[in-house]
């Protein structure tokens, strides 16, 4: 466990400087916006790229773990708005609470953390719940997201602009730039690969450090306004006990009815659901008049309660290997 800790626990201290710093005022809240575009826009989607174009990404797109993982999406996006839609909370909150509870922090935790962990293999399942959370999950709890007064004549529209948002994204075409140096056998010019390997580098301390920066700034602006609580500790229990159970059940029938799914493409899937939900998620509920307070309170809590959970998880996970 100690040694699980040696490595879990630079990551989350790089959250804890950059919640620290924005509290503290040493970064400034104005700051923060420059922060995400560029790992967003360049340090992520060059790791992205890099782990592509150096995976065989043939081996990437396991249809079994695409199935478990689109299966269990779905299984808490429905349990998160059952539990949380009444008179009280309509479709947009209940929709983007879903959201939060089925859309782990993958991007800019699970791929440099997991792979610190156990190794570049984790890279693929990583690759493939990112692909699957920015084309379905999003798009699907976005367009459920609309219903609110409209009905369902507000979800084709509503689909196509998540769609929309989803060819913006420069992480998906990194993904798919890099599978396809990858199965090309192609190569950057070499200064150009160093150019691109060195932002890679960057991506991790600087997208942890943003978190923290992202968590502190809901926290400020929840001074500003009344705390929203209602439905908050549902949705964590459902990121960080449900979520991976079910793919761990799920995975474990799966496998002795002959599946194609190995323990550890599972495993890797597993501790991908027990990450923490995803900043991006705060973004979104702001962009489209969700309780963003809410969201950022999921988040926050999530990500500390993580610390011990996750780390917990790759002890067990891995001790049963």
């Amino acid at each position: 466990m100690i040694e699980i800790l040696w490595v879990t626990t630079p990551f989350f201290a790089l959250i804890l400087a950059g919640y620290w710093a924005t509290k503290s005022g040493r970064l400034s809240l104005q700051a923060i916006p420059g922060l995400n575009n560029f790992v967003l826009y360049f340090a992520l989607p060059c790791m992205l790229f890099r782990f592509g174009a150096t995976t065989d990404m043939v081996s990437v797109f396991n249809p079994t773990l695409a199935v478990l993982y689109i299966a269990v999406s779905l299984c808490v996006v429905i349990t998160a708005i059952g539990l949380t839609l009444s008179s009280r909370m309509g479709w947009n909150d209940a929709a983007l609470g879903a959201l939060v509870a089925a859309f782990p922090n993958s991007g800019f935790m699970g791929v440099p953390l997991l792979i610190g962990l156990l190794g570049t293999s984790m890279a693929s399942p990583v690759i493939l719940s990112i692909t699957i959370d920015m084309i379905l999950t999003s798009s699907l709890c976005i367009a459920l997201s609309r219903l609110d007064g409209h009905g369902l004549r507000s979800m084709g529209p509503a689909i196509k602009n998540a769609l929309k948002g989803v060819l913006g994204n420069p992480m998906a075409w990194a993904i798919l730039l890099g599978a396809l140096f990858s199965v090309m056998q192609l190569k950057l010019p070499a200064p150009i690969e160093k150019t691109v390997w060195m932002l890679a580098e960057a991506a991790s301390p600087v997208a942890l450090f943003t978190i923290g920066s992202v968590l502190a700034r809901g926290q400020l602006q929840a001074h500003e306004r009344p705390q929203s609580v209602s439905g908050v500790w549902p949705i964590v229990i459902l990121k960080l006990v449900v979520h991976p159970a079910l793919i761990m059940l799920l995975g474990m029938l799966l496998m002795q009815l002959g599946a194609d799914l190995t323990w550890s493409s599972l495993v890797a899937l597993v501790l991908v659901a027990a990450l923490p939900s995803a900043s991006n998620v705060s973004l979104l509920a702001e962009r489209f008049g969700a309780d963003n307070l809410r969201i950022a309170r999921i988040i926050l809590i999530t990500t500390v309660i993580a610390f011990f959970t996750f780390s917990g998880s790759v002890y067990l996970l891995t001790r049963a290997t």
